[in-house]
């Protein structure tokens, strides 16, 4: 075993020294850069901290994750060295890295401070794991091969009939330079020629970059090709000054080292997204019609479009809001046009990721033979469906609490579970307030949370992270929501959701808030030093009883006049005196519980109030004739 372990530090040494060779050529980009920006301190300290909402607010800033401060620790060592899962999770999901081959990615493993935290990092190690936009891209790719539904919009054909493409004209566009301007210029054209010097193999080995395919390692010329493998790059060559996209030669020929490839793959599929997300601002938010309600049934988009559009979506304003309908109805009298936004979209990055019967109807839609595009209405309104189409076309979009539980509901409704995941760590973490999952004081919150319309949406859209998340935080704010009758309420509907319920059944809600609630006192005793105190106490009674043995071996204990006892209070005084004083310190410094009782310390505090609590629910569940 120390052999191997060894045998690992040698090759990780080696491994360490090519790749600052590397960097220092300019060859390989530096993973952890120095970063002694104050965001990117914040992000370390609440790292450090277990600060979950401090952590997405940094992250939504756009502060670089995987960068290091001056101990060369990154969020993601901190994080896990400190034992926060949650944290370590949020960091993860959101790219920060882990790869065993690296120094900072061993040093995160082995600093774990527990296997659960270990296991997580492990299944996101990178050396085994694909990349974040790994899923954007193989759908794209995909779009190569796909015969049904039909949703290619233009052929390119070579000077052999075996060599012809199904292709989308929103790819070509957004990924070629020329193809953007042949297009603009006739958004008509169906068809395209290959130029008679260009081989098919090498324009399908171009079309693989354009959708963000992985390029293949060999050529694939050959006896029984027609083509040689000089040919076919000599092809390739040609095809990428021909459509003005990144010299692929370099790209195919690639390199041995493992994680220059990775490097290149993720820049080019980097480069990618960007360029079809610019492209997707740029034409199809652009373009979106914003109308009347009453006349969104009336817009009219042709179908040969300079956006490639096949179907149009529509949303509607929420008018329950009497002061925005005021407002909207004013700007309609102004000649304005409000409330209604209709986008095109090409059904090509638009079905991406949707497994739900809104893509059947759409592909149904599409199919008809009308002049103009088929109008589907979406339950949402426009600013969550931008958000959702950014998402499909970028699979990169950021929002804030106020419309988090918008997007779930949508995501939830479309099938879009990443998207749904993505609302759902929104809401969790900056849902916290100034409360975090492992802060032990409940603080007054810097927001307004509907807590049980959250529940609520976990339930519905069968979001666990969701559940726990509602359960800490009511539970850290018990003393807040106890006496509520929306908090009776909830437990009602939680015991409900039970079908066939039995009396002794338990009410999931309330065993979820029991557990974080001994959580958040079992923490606070920790942070009050009751240990501390315990072995200051025994101490004392250690004293105490030397004393004793000395006074009874005919040595009395001097007694100092004014020295107070463990209370504050000089007892030496006079018992007026001592009366008087004793009863100003109550009137002071006195520590109630929440039934206002006096408590000795704060540990006694916490305890009572734990207490207190726990028969608070018991009496809810007596009232509502609820048995858990």
């Amino acid at each position: 075993m120390a052999g191997h372990d060894l045998m690992r530090k040698d090759q990780l040494e080696v491994s360490l020294h090519n790749e600052k060779k590397l960097i220092e050529e300019g060859v390989l980009k530096e993973d952890n850069p120095l970063d002694l920006s104050d965001n990117f301190r914040r992000l370390c300290e609440a790292s450090r901290r277990g600060d979950l909402k401090v952590c997405q607010e940094m992250i939504q800033e756009g502060v670089n994750i995987n960068a290091k401060d001056n101990y060369d620790y990154t969020p993601l060592i901190l994080a896990s060295l400190c034992g926060h899962y949650e944290t370590v999770q949020l960091l993860l999901e959101s790219g920060a890295l882990c790869e065993r081959d690296t120094f900072q990615g061993e040093r995160c493993l082995y600093n774990a401070l527990n296997d659960k935290i270990r296991n997580l990092l492990l299944s996101y190690d990178y050396s085994k794991s694909t990349d974040p936009l790994q899923p954007l891209a193989s759908h794209l790719t995909s779009l190569l091969y796909r015969s049904q539904p039909k949703i290619s919009d233009i052929v390119v054909s070579s000077n052999t009939e075996s060599d012809s493409f199904n292709l989308h004209k929103f790819i070509l566009a957004a990924r070629s330079p020329y193809f953007r301007k042949k297009l603009e210029a006739a958004p008509e054209t169906v068809a395209w020629k290959l130029p008679s010097s260009i081989p098919g193999p090498s324009f399908g080995i171009a079309l693989k970059h354009l959708y963000l395919g992985e390029l293949p390692k060999e050529l694939g010329g050959g006896p029984g090709t027609g083509f040689s493998d000089s040919e076919i790059l000599a092809g390739v060559d040609k095809i990428s000054k021909h459509l003005e996209i990144k010299n692929l030669s370099e790209v195919i020929l690639g390199n041995s080292d493992r994680r220059l490839m990775r490097q290149r793959r993720q820049d080019d599929v980097q480069y990618g997204v960007s360029q079809i997300g610019a492209w997707f601002q740029n034409n199809v938010v652009y373009h979106a019609v914003q109308t009347d309600t009453s006349r969104a049934d009336d817009v009219k988009w042709d179908r040969n479009n300079g956006v490639f559009a096949d179907i149009l979506l529509r949303a509607d304003e929420d008018e329950a809001d009497e002061a925005d309908a005021e407002i909207a109805f004013n700007k309609v009298a102004k000649g304005e046009t409000v409330s209604t936004n209709v986008l095109g979209i090409p059904l090509g990055g638009s079905a991406q990721q949707s497994r739900s019967t809104s893509r059947t109807r759409r592909a149904y839609k599409e199919a008809q033979d009308k002049p103009h595009l088929q109008i589907i209405t979406i339950d949402c309104s426009p600013a969550v469906l931008e958000i959702i189409l950014t998402f499909l076309y970028t699979e990169r979009v950021e929002f804030g609490l106020e419309i988090a539980i918008d997007v779930l509901f949508a995501a939830d409704m479309l099938f879009l579970e990443k998207l749904k995941t993505k609302a759902a760590v929104i809401i969790s973490t900056l849902g916290n307030g100034t409360a975090t999952g492992m802060q032990t004081e409940v603080q007054t919150d810097d927001i307004d949370l509907d807590i049980y319309e959250i529940l609520r949406a976990a339930w519905t859209t069968r979001v666990q992270r969701l559940e726990e998340f509602a359960a800490r935080y009511i539970a850290y704010r018990l003393e807040q929501y106890i006496d509520e009758p929306a908090f009776a309420d909830i437990v009602k509907e939680s015991a409900n959701r039970i079908q066939a319920r039995q009396e002794t059944d338990t009410i999931e809600i309330l065993d979820d808030i029991k557990y974080y609630l001994s959580e958040r006192f079992r923490l606070r005793f920790e942070d009050t030093g009751f240990d501390e105190a315990m072995a200051a106490q025994e101490q004392a009674e250690q004293e105490a009883l030397a004393a004793q043995d000395s006074n009874v071996n005919g040595q009395p204990v001097p007694v100092s006049k004014g020295v107070p006892t463990d209370e504050g209070v000089d007892m030496s005084s006079p018992p007026r005196e001592v009366e008087e004083r004793t009863e100003a310190m109550m009137q002071e410094g006195v520590i109630r519980t929440l039934d206002g009782d006096i408590a000795g310390d704060e540990f006694e505090q916490d305890a009572m109030n734990y207490n207190i609590l726990l028969g608070k629910i018991d009496g809810l569940l007596e009232n509502l004739k609820l048995d858990a």
